[in-house]
């Protein structure tokens, strides 16, 4: 382990490496300032102080605004778990009470995630910490991580590839893809056969614009495809429009049963083969230790064990199946 030169120590400003997180976090020095509590030219002072100290421009201006430099890059995230663990430090780990706090957690999620969970969740929460808001934001699987290493979300729920070093991550549970359709509006009784698959029209949720998913590949795969009359990025609209036009779209078994019972849908296993899907929590590590942030994922990850009792049924009858 490297030695630690108190004296040097003792010259340097520890305050500069909040400012830093804050100007990296913002990209402006007029917000950095609002979020620092600081003046505007104390906080422009403290960009000069930083631009000094590591011999870098840091933070540049251009087209759309001030943009990092490749050294602050390299530095964001060294400073950004270094004040985490200043904080662990000096913050005491039974300092979160449920019952009292007032604190304001921002989670995102898609839709689906949103439509299963936040009800019991946020019924949870009334009872117990009353106080505690949720603010949820929509997110991109692809830019999920920059989100939590810019702090604009403090928890991510969904289906997440591996993060990187600073990135902790807990699986909630697997599922797999089904079928959802109006019977009587396709003519079509489980289980749906591959012909009857690719003679249907589809809808397809995609986050990211493109009319091509899972379903697709695994088509391809057997030299099928498939037409899609419908892309969207709302996974709970799908169903509705199920509901009254004759297609049929492929989701993730949990939120696909849960609008069948609700619309009287009817559901199917897909007749290919589609991998299963794990659904997990993803955070940042300098909220690990943090107790209420700890607080909010045990009880997410209770409440995501036990099925909302309108699913017992549809759940109990796919493992007899």
């Amino acid at each position: 382990m490297r030695s630690i030169d108190h004296i040097d120590l003792s010259r340097f400003d520890l305050n500069l490496l909040v400012a830093f997180d804050a100007l990296m976090t913002e990209r402006s020095v007029t917000r950095a300032a609002v979020r620092l509590g600081l003046g505007q030219s104390a906080t422009s002072h403290a960009l000069a102080r930083l631009r000094a100290l590591f011999g870098d421009e840091l933070l540049i201006r251009g087209p759309n605004g001030m943009q990092p430099t490749p050294r602050a890059m390299d530095l964001m995230e060294p400073v950004r778990s270094a004040l985490a663990q200043v904080t662990s430090i000096v913050a005491r780990d039974d300092a979160f009470d449920p019952a009292t706090s007032d604190r304001t957690f921002v989670i995102g999620m898609p839709d689906s995630t949103e439509v299963l969970l936040i009800p019991s969740l946020l019924a949870h929460l009334r009872e117990t910490a009353p106080g505690v808001r949720l603010l949820i934001r929509s997110i991109d699987r692809i830019r999920i991580l920059q989100d939590l290493d810019a702090d604009r979300v403090e928890l991510g729920i969904g289906l997440f590839d591996d993060g990187g070093l600073q990135h902790k991550r807990r699986l909630l549970h697997r599922d797999s893809y089904v079928c959802i359709f109006n019977a009587g509006l396709v003519g079509v009784e489980p289980p749906i056969t591959i012909e009857d698959y690719v003679r249907l029209p589809h809808v397809l949720t995609s986050l990211v614009e493109s009319a091509h998913g899972v379903v697709d590949d695994a088509l391809a795969k057997i030299g099928l495809s498939r037409t899609i009359a419908l892309t969207s990025p709302r996974f709970t609209a799908v169903p509705f429009v199920v509901k009254q036009a004759p297609v049929i779209a492929t989701m993730h078994a949990r939120v696909a049963r849960f609008f069948a019972e609700a619309l009287d849908l009817t559901v199917s296993p897909a007749p290919i083969l589609l991998p299963d899907v794990s659904v997990s929590m993803i955070w940042h590590a300098s909220y690990d230790g943090d107790a209420g942030h700890r607080w909010l994922r045990d009880t997410i990850r209770r409440l995501s064990d036990s099925r909302p009792p309108s699913l017992n049924l549809w759940l109990s009858k796919a493992d007899e199946e």
